[in-house]
């Protein structure tokens, strides 16, 4: 499953987005249910939205990079190696 912003809500199946509400078809407020998923839902990616900034903020390869998506994913996990082993040694 991927986390994904309400922009991406037609990405297909293993995306999950927030539930938007359409004024014209439920003007009325979102089912509480509906609700809940959609404020997990933003809890969740929030915290991967932290980390990644606390990553580029501090890795500056990061902030720009042209490598490709199956290589950046390397160098990420490295990044994040380094600076949580430099956070214990603190």
């Amino acid at each position: 499953m991927i986390l994904a912003d309400a922009g991406y809500e037609t990405a297909g199946s293993g995306i999950l987005t927030t539930i938007k509400r359409l004024q014209e078809v439920a003007p009325e407020r979102l089912h509480h249910d509906t609700q809940a998923y959609n404020l997990l839902l933003r809890g969740l990616r929030s915290i991967g939205e932290r980390a990644m900034a606390a990553l580029t903020g501090q890795w500056r390869l990061l902030r720009h990079t042209t490598k490709s998506p199956s290589r950046i994913g390397a160098i990420v996990k490295a990044a994040l190696t380094l600076t949580l082993l430099d956070k214990e040694t603190r």
